[in-house]
């Protein structure tokens, strides 16, 4: 698929479909309008008999009209007008790709975009129908056979066009475009990594695609091996991988095209590949949905995918553990006491929690290794989570309010949201342990607070950072297919990062 943007009367475009929106009570947009007055009120006509009456998300395909060059006009229901925001802009857009996508439509343009959105601009709703466009005709057929993938239904669109009001817009909604095919790159990438089955995404894999993304992005990618953590002091990491015949990987990615000498944003995702629990098996379930416990790694590694496409002047690092976690005569057990890289030891209490026993070891690494300005680790790490937040947001627990202000910020301008949670020291009594430095689950108030639990426990080895953590458990997936999240607020979050940098400079 193609995407362009330009500016152009509707009633004027030779192509196959031209989309335009109908607000509630039958009021039609300034493209929609235009249209009507080209085709003697054949639109209006339709409004009167019912037919359109422009409710959110209502579609309508228009053929042959007269006085109009295109052979299709698509009309979107827009709701009411005084209720148009960001979240209707998006669901519009859903609505026309759905529409447009069972056309025989090979080109389109998309005129949803001179909509007036408060406080955004043109820039801002090009990347986002940009966004939602990608995102709906993204497809994972790799695991389907090669007479299977031919006999897919296959969407005969092949360009899309962004039309913006004014030649003095095109600049902006350049931009959007780029900024979207970007940022579509990196979820992309994500959701790919997500999807593969565990017998194929494991370690190994993982740090060949992040091997094979460094050399194309040019940039720097270590891969550590198991004797190396061995002697970085990797208690807690390691113990994690001993159920696996899958030797475990640490990967690291540095992207340093900013500033000579600025401390770099690092990303910790935890790459945990399959999470069967351990001992503490899970049930069996949905266990399937345990190949998503990788997306907090996926999403480190969309994340550089998409700043390397953006060339953005940033010092980036990332780090992420890569296991799995099996059930095994040398696993994990419950009450096994381990020592991790930073010295504090740890009581595995319950080997399911295994998603901080490998980000603890990965977040003394990047901090001693690359004495972050900012560290943010993101991790599908508690059913809690989305007990809590369901699958709209991510959580948020920061221990810099700057940063978290900063996150939420840029959640909020992308559309990719996180709440915060509490991270109040009165949570630390709950993981004492009695034969160790702390234990990995609450020791007290067992279902109390899950997820700030899990925030709390990695707090303990972050202190000297700014730093953030996403629970994504949420967010990661929906049903059975990835999501790529939160690939698009942390490349916003980086984006606003590199132009404040440049702005001090």
């Amino acid at each position: 698929m193609e995407y362009f943007v330009k500016s152009g009367n509707p009633e004027k475009q030779r192509v196959a479909c031209v989309i335009a929106g109908i607000f509630d009570r039958r009021n039609p947009s300034d493209a929609a309008r235009t249209l009507d007055e080209a085709s003697n009120g054949t639109i209006g006509g339709i409004m009167r008999r019912g037919d359109m009456d422009g409710k959110l998300g209502q579609t309508l395909v228009l053929h042959n009209l007269t006085g109009v060059f295109c052979d299709r006009v698509l009309l979107v229901g827009l709701g009411r007008e005084r209720d148009f925001d960001e979240s209707a802009f998006r669901r519009v857009h859903v609505a026309a790709a759905r529409a447009l996508r069972g056309t025989g439509a090979i080109d389109a343009i998309d005129y949803l975009t001179h909509l007036q959105v408060k406080g955004r601009d043109f820039c801002w709703n090009v990347q986002q129908a940009a966004l939602v466009f990608t995102g709906e005709y993204y497809r994972f057929d790799a695991m389907r056979g090669a007479k299977a993938r031919e006999e897919l239904p296959k969407t005969k669109l092949e360009r899309l066009t962004f039309d913006v009001p004014r030649r003095s817009d095109l600049p902006a909604g350049e931009k959007g475009l780029v900024e979207a095919l970007a940022i579509d790159k990196g979820v992309s990438l994500a959701k790919d990594l997500g999807n593969l089955p565990g017998n194929v995404c494991t370690p190994g894999y993982l740090a060949e695609q992040a091997q094979k993304l460094a050399d194309a992005g040019k940039f720097k990618a270590r891969i550590l091996e198991q004797a190396e953590l061995e002697k970085l002091g990797m208690g807690s990491f390691l113990s994690v991988s001993k159920g696996s015949r899958q030797p475990p990987k640490l990967i690291v990615l540095e992207y340093l095209k900013g500033p000579k000498g600025e401390k770099p944003v690092a990303l910790v995702g935890k790459g945990l590949t399959f999470d069967a629990g351990g001992i503490s098996i899970k049930p069996a379930d949905k266990m399937d949905e345990m190949k998503f416990d990788m997306c907090g790694g996926a999403a480190v590694l969309g994340a550089f995918a998409a700043v390397a496409e953006l060339k953005l002047p940033i010092n980036l690092v990332g780090v992420v553990p890569a296991s799995e976690n099996l059930p095994d005569g040398q696993a994990n057990k419950p009450g096994d006491v381990v020592t991790s890289m930073a010295g504090i030891t740890i009581e595995i209490l319950n080997t399911d929690a295994e998603g901080r026993l490998i980000l603890c070891d990965a977040l003394t690494y990047a901090e001693k290794t690359f004495e972050p300005a900012v560290c943010i680790d993101m991790a599908t790490l508690t059913g809690a989570c989305v007990v809590a937040l369901g699958s709209h947001a991510s959580g948020l627990f920061s221990n810099h309010s700057g940063l978290a202000r900063s996150l939420l910020s840029a959640g909020e301008q992308i559309g990719d949201r996180l709440w915060e949670l509490p991270l109040w020291p009165e949570y630390e009594s709950q993981i004492k342990s009695e034969f160790a430095d702390v234990a990995n689950i609450a020791t007290v108030g067992a279902r109390e607070a899950g997820a700030i639990i899990g925030a709390t426990f990695l707090h303990k080895f972050t202190r000297k950072m700014r730093w953030a953590h996403l629970d994504i458990a949420g967010t990661a997936w929906h049903g059975k297919k990835a999501t790529g999240r939160p690939v698009p607020m942390l490349v916003q979050y980086l984006s606003d990062y590199a132009a404040k940098l440049q702005e001090e400079a």
